[in-house]
């Protein structure tokens, strides 16, 4: 069984800390991918998981072992890069079987663990080509071949798909989420794409700044981001934002006023709302249902139709940019001015400190 947690996980470049005291938890078998904006410390996380980075401060256990100290070879963990990393004088047999050689391996155990992961892969016909002879997606699978034969207890990914075009990472993903339920081996993936992150995950674990602002699932931190960094990074397209008051408080009910919506009516529990205090709105592009007189009004400013739906990016009165998603096409044109009706639980509304107060 291969659980990971992380206690109090740092990492220090001189002055410099990049990792904050990371706490995360990681059960047997589960996907987890680690998202966030380029330099927010999800890969040299990775890397230290991997033993590649030295730990500053804290621990990291994989299972019931200590591993600050471990060696990379001796954590039961294979990497995945964003590089291939292929021989390129070497079949893809070759490639898959090396470390196995390398680790002196009988030839027969080598043969079978090699052909395995190929019937995994479903690259059985690739084994006598070399990598020059192999599409992005081909190439790929034969590094993750190179790991499986390993046997790991985790499997660690950084960045593996970002040298595909879009539609080889469409099905990368695919096989990506099949091999995870034929394994049932622990996987930590790390991309900037959120929706990679949506769609392959178990848990979710955003980061910013080198601190976990969330960990969930996929769904729950769409629905109920724990702040604003987490609801514009979740979703896409991305979140509206609005600025409003606190206007009214009773009891749980919060009267807010806005410039571009007058008066908005929503349901709050356990958070202590000042009268008077400056508040963010967000709303989902999908929530907006267009409405002749709806209580947001704006000016189109750009129409991109997808065929099954519409993205319509429109000003509102303060110049803010929003977008609305709809359902099929719609007749609305640049310069035309609109109107969209939300309901009250499509908003959520975050504090002065950027915290969600509907969670």
């Amino acid at each position: 069984m291969a659980d990971l947690s992380l206690k109090s996980l740092h990492k220090s470049y001189g002055l410099v800390e990049v990792i904050k005291g990371i706490d995360l938890d990681i059960k047997h078998g589960e996907f987890v991918v680690f998202v966030g904006p380029s330099g927010c410390g999800k890969s040299t996380l990775l890397r230290m998981i991997a033993g590649l980075e030295e730990i500053t401060g804290g621990e990291l256990y994989i299972g019931d072992v200590l591993c600050n100290d471990v060696e990379p070879r001796d954590r039961g963990i294979a990497m995945v890069f964003q590089s291939y990393a292929l021989y390129p004088h070497m079949s893809v047999y070759d490639n898959v079987g090396f470390g196995l050689k390398l680790a002196r391996a009988p030839k027969e155990e080598r043969d079978k663990k090699i052909r395995d992961a190929a019937r995994i892969l479903q690259m059985e016909h690739l084994l006598d080509r070399k990598p020059s002879q192999l599409s992005g997606g081909q190439r790929q699978r034969v590094a993750i071949g190179r790991a499986i034969v390993r046997q790991p207890e985790v499997f660690l990914f950084d960045e593996p798909l970002s040298n595909l075009d879009a539609a080889l990472r469409v099905d990368m993903r695919m096989e990506l989420s099949k091999l995870h339920g034929q394994l049932g081996a622990t996987m930590i993936y790390v991309t900037h794409d959120q929706v990679e992150a949506m769609t392959l995950a178990d848990k979710i674990v955003v980061l910013n700044g080198g601190e976990v602002q969330q960990a969930g699932s996929p769904i729950d931190l769409y629905k109920n981001p724990a702040n604003l960094f987490v609801a514009g990074f979740i979703g896409s397209p991305r979140m509206n934002f609005l600025s409003a008051t606190a206007a009214e408080i009773e009891g749980d009910r919060l009267i807010m006023a806005s410039g571009a919506m007058e008066t908005i009516t929503a349901e709050v529990t356990g958070h202590a709302i000042r009268q008077g205090e400056s508040l963010t709105l967000g709303i989902r592009p999908h929530a907006l249902r267009p409405a002749e007189h709806g209580a947001l009004r704006g000016i189109v400013d750009i129409v991109e139709r997808l065929g099954n739906e519409t993205i319509v990016n429109f000003r509102l009165p303060g110049e803010e940019q929003w977008l609305a998603v709809i359902a099929g096409d719609v007749t609305f044109g640049r310069g035309d001015s609109v109107g969209f009706d939300v309901t009250a639980d499509d908003i959520l509304i975050f504090d002065a400190k950027g915290r969600n107060v509907r969670n």
